[in-house]
């Protein structure tokens, strides 16, 4: 599912919303100026029940290898974004009733 099929599917379910108000609430939420990617950018974390966690994770500066010329390189540390999913998302993905 794309972003598009995303904001379908919710109008779908949200008949008094328009497709408009739903592409900004989405924006609001996952875009790259989004609530999940500011706090995440805060060094915070966003926990919504039963679905996950959206956090980070440090990564240190590691050795690695450069796939064309199999040549040694040095890899930057980094924090990257991690998700992490709640009991209720792997229970519906493995179709398991509460």
């Amino acid at each position: 599912m794309n972003k598009h099929e995303l904001i379908a599917t919710l109008a779908k379910r949200t008949p008094r919303a328009s497709k408009a108000q739903l592409v900004t609430v989405v924006d609001a939420i996952f875009s790259r100026e989004g609530i999940i990617a500011g706090e995440l950018r805060r060094g915070g974390s966003v926990q919504i029940s039963g679905f996950g966690v959206f956090e980070t994770r440090k990564r240190k500066e590691r050795a690695g290898r450069n796939p064309r010329t199999g040549k040694e390189i040095r890899i930057k540390a980094s924090t990257a974004p991690v998700f992490r999913p709640g009991k209720g998302l792997k229970d519906a993905v493995n179709n398991k009733k509460r």
